[in-house]
């Protein structure tokens, strides 16, 4: 099923302010919410919908991005993806959960972990910022990059403790890993679950604590992570490597590697979307005789023909000389500008032979003005939104 539109989802005009969107979400939130609709799947999708909209419209370059290309620009390609979608309940709660009551850790209706079951420690998430050429955005490419970040303690596998009998049950929660609060919320007192902050949810206590991480069970390295960056990568994009960041405290889930794309400048192109533009520059006599000219491309060289009496802003596409469109088989196209080389300086022979020329009229007369209409700006969006 194709995504819905985020300003749709949560009900606002696409110029709605940063209060309106705020607003809106918070309404939507209270109307899924898990405590208002025990057991409903299409409630609590509905919600998971309202927070993925909200976390990017309430980011003013997210949603830049997102005015300029939609769920393309977002959703991420293969191996990583564009942390916007695929928000768990408890991501939410964690982000959100201040517009709608505020639920910390666990939470009612459902999603309470039961029983004597632990608390999973997740390690904190890594960001890096990644820059690409348009060469290397244009074919994808494999990255070593050199993260500093906590792994696994060797000595104690990760543990924290000296040996494996160097425990003890937690005295705070009872070796449960939770602990169990009352908290006022909208819909009166809710009874709520978090980790236990004494063992971070593990139930039980270090005795002798590991010497070479000192009980923590991590310990900062470098190591070398591989990222394949997909063809036809939008600038600002993010891509996440589940798994990557950091490690968590005495064993656990490691944090992510959250990897955002810089694409860099490029001295031939400029980019409009999936299309490149190439600014072409040609001598008078070109344009008035026409001919064959070589001009850069992504992939090399290409060859173009100019044809006699070729205006300065004529536009001549390129097809299929782009970027590739990520998660699809198609490709932009290379738009070339022309543009009419005028010499700053001039001889005085130079000067005779072009007043002369002027002077004579016929073809070297001037014409009436181009049309404002015609303007480059203009034919440039005509291009891109056809």
């Amino acid at each position: 099923m194709a995504k819905r539109d985020y300003y749709e989802v949560l009900g606002v005009e696409k110029n709605a302010t940063a209060e309106e969107i705020k607003k809106a979400y918070r309404q939507c939130a209270l109307k899924y919410h898990p405590d208002r609709n025990p057991g409903d799947k299409a409630a609590e999708e509905k919600f998971k919908e309202a927070a993925e909209a909200y976390e990017v419209l309430s980011d003013e370059q997210k949603r830049a991005r997102y005015d300029r290309f939609g769920h393309e620009g977002m959703a991420g390609p293969g191996g990583g993806a564009y942390h916007a979608g695929g928000m768990s309940m408890e991501d939410i709660f964690a982000q959100f959960g201040d517009l709608f009551g505020g639920f910390g850790g666990s939470f009612s209706s459902g999603f309470r972990q039961s029983g004597t079951a632990h608390a999973t420690n997740r390690g904190s998430d890594l960001r890096v910022r990644l820059r690409l050429t348009l060469e290397e955005i244009s074919t994808g490419v494999r990255k070593k990059l050199k993260i500093n970040k906590y792994v696994a303690c060797e000595e104690c596998h990760g543990s924290g403790a000296a040996n494996a009998d160097a425990y003890k049950q937690c005295p705070e929660c009872g070796g449960s890993g939770y602990v169990v609060r009352m908290a006022n919320t909208l819909f009166g007192r809710v009874q709520t679950q978090s980790a236990c902050p004494t063992c971070g949810g593990s139930g039980k206590v270090i005795t002798d604590k590991c010497k070479a991480c000192r009980g923590e069970g991590v310990v900062m390295r470098e190591e070398m992570v591989t990222v394949d960056i997909p063809a036809g990568v939008l600038d600002g994009m993010q891509l996440t490597l589940t798994g990557k960041g950091n490690a968590a405290r005495r064993g656990g889930v490691a944090g992510d590697l959250l990897v955002e794309i810089q694409e860099e400048a490029h001295p031939n192109f400029m980019r409009e979307g999936h299309d490149v533009i190439y600014n072409l520059p040609l001598s008078i006599e070109q344009a008035v005789m026409g001919g064959q000219v070589e001009i850069p491309t992504l992939g090399g060289k290409a060859k173009i023909k100019i044809a006699p009496s070729t205006q300065p802003g004529k536009l001549l596409r390129l097809r299929g000389k782009g970027l590739p469109i990520v998660n699809s088989r198609a490709v932009g196209d290379e738009i070339v500008v022309v543009d009419i080389h005028i010499p700053s300086k001039v001889t005085s022979t130079e000067k005779e032979q072009l007043h002369a020329l002027c002077q004579e009229g016929g073809n070297f007369a001037p014409t009436a003005a181009t049309p404002t209409h015609s303007s480059l700006i203009e034919r440039l969006h005509g291009l891109f939104e056809g």
